[in-house]
């Protein structure tokens, strides 16, 4: 299945990134979407994105520093371990934006830690690599899906990544092609 036609992802850590995550990301958005995957250029994350009071980050201060990397026909997609927020959301796992062709997530919630739980790194992968397929799925076009099963579903809370299978069902398959 290919939503990209052999298009590039290109993968952008944003602040320290574990490189077996990026690995297995790459490794995931080439078996679920077809695509070819490159590695980007680190990026610092920006003393200005940060809210103090909320010691959350402004997930859209992401952006423009991922589109600066990517070249014509690419899609980037940025990978960050800080906890991100969008106005009107406590927080978010990510966030793309389809007319800069670039998204972000953050490891930050996916880890069982964060919740108290003991370290799980294969459910942490499952996780990491739904949030992104889900993002490059917006930059590829699709919206939000109605099938909580679809990787397309709005994740209001962990328990909907969980929920998830690792991939597209099929009217949004239908609809990549």
């Amino acid at each position: 299945m290919s939503g990209l036609d052999s298009g590039t992802i290109i993968l952008i850590p944003c602040g320290p990134v574990p490189p077996a995550v990026l690995e297995y990301v790459a490794e995931g958005l080439g078996r679920e979407l077809g695509a070819r995957v490159r590695p980007g250029e680190g990026e610092a994350v920006a003393a200005e994105a940060l809210d103090p009071g909320r010691r959350q980050y402004r997930a859209e201060a992401f952006l423009p520093l991922l589109a600066r990397q990517r070249a014509a026909g690419e899609l980037a997609l940025g990978i960050t371990g800080v906890d991100l927020f969008i106005a009107g959301l406590n927080f978010v796992f990510g966030l793309a934006d389809p007319r800069q062709r670039c998204a972000v997530i953050s490891l930050a919630r996916l880890t069982p830690e964060f919740y108290g739980q003991p370290p799980d790194p294969r459910l942490f992968q499952e996780r990491v690599l739904k949030e992104a397929v889900h993002e490059v799925g917006h930059l590829l076009g699709l919206g939000h899906c109605p099938n909580p099963a679809c990787i397309m579903f709005f994740s209001n809370q962990l328990s909907d990544t969980d929920r998830k299978g690792p991939g597209f069902c099929a009217a949004c398959r239908r609809s990549l092609k």
